[in-house]
């Protein structure tokens, strides 16, 4: 063979090996590449792996911390808070609300025999009432001072123990429960012997006759007594207490009306009985 064909033989074998090595720089095969890459992969998986026992364990943990465990090891769902009653604020009273107190002078809503205050929020007018009874509590609007033919919202304890809103329109002298309660966003309860509630009524209704308007003024009858198995029974008092004047829900007032009792306490026979009475435990007998 010539010398020149073998050398031309040898220069092109060399230029062949040298442009393989340029495009594996590493000098690895695509075998060893394969390989490689599929090192890389189990390691990512593993540290994938790692990584959700490490949360799982957290989670674990903190789970077991809590006591979201039963006594016999076994997790439980737990019910969801409850939200207490918000306590009524008296010191809103003639300023972001109206109030009625009948009571002793400085009366608040846990120590009023009545108490009720009332405000619009929106196209509502919101009502808190409160009495020193362990039956019902309610909030007539009547067009006079006397009952009958009047809309009424009853806080009715029943034997549950919860407190529920009711709706009554008065005929004559006792009251029939409406099915077609205006009231929402209802809350009650019952604590130290009082029935509590809040609830919600819109200012203007469809023309009913057991549901007025509250865009109107109305004269509002208090009252409030014992509760047989749910239902409500005669008032404590013969004469329960009624607004003076017709009430405006737009114009918010503080209202303090006198009970009976001290009335009858405070009454200038029994002061001057109460002075004598203890002037003659102090003299003595002759």
């Amino acid at each position: 063979m010539c010398p020149i064909r073998i050398a031309m033989i040898l220069h092109c074998r060399l230029l062949i090996g040298a442009w393989f090595f340029f495009l594996s720089p590493t000098g690895a095969s695509p075998a060893d590449e394969s390989a490689t890459r599929g090192s890389r992969t189990d390691q990512g998986d593993a540290a994938l792996d790692e990584k959700h026992q490490d949360t799982y364990g957290t989670f674990a943990s903190e789970f077991y911390d809590l006591r979201y465990l039963s006594e016999e090891g076994y997790p439980f769902p737990t019910a969801p808070p409850v939200d207490p009653f918000a306590r009524i604020r008296a010191d809103d009273c003639g300023k972001t609300k109206g109030c009625f107190r009948y009571g002793t002078p400085g009366c608040t809503a846990e120590t009023c025999d009545y108490f009720l205050s009332y405000r619009r929020i929106g196209a509502d007018v919101e009502f808190e009432l409160s009495a020193d009874t362990d039956g019902w509590v309610a909030v007539g609007f009547s067009s006079d001072k006397k009952m009958g033919g009047d809309d009424v919202m009853a806080c009715v304890h029943d034997d549950n123990g919860r407190v529920r809103i009711q709706h009554f329109y008065n005929v004559g002298q006792w009251a029939k429960e409406i099915q077609r309660n205006p009231a929402r966003d209802e809350e009650g309860v019952f604590e130290n012997n009082r029935v509590t509630c809040r609830f919600k009524r819109p200012v203007y209704v469809p023309r009913d006759e057991t549901i007025v308007d509250l865009h109107l003024s109305w004269y509002y009858l208090f009252a409030w007594g014992p509760a047989i198995q749910g239902s409500i029974t005669r008032h404590d008092i013969d004469s329960p207490p009624v607004s003076e004047n017709v009430v405006s829900i737009y114009r918010y007032e503080d209202i303090f009306m006198p009970s009976a009792a001290y009335q009858t306490f405070s009454s200038p026979f029994c002061l001057l009985l109460i002075v004598a009475l203890t002037f003659y435990l102090l003299m003595g007998t002759p």
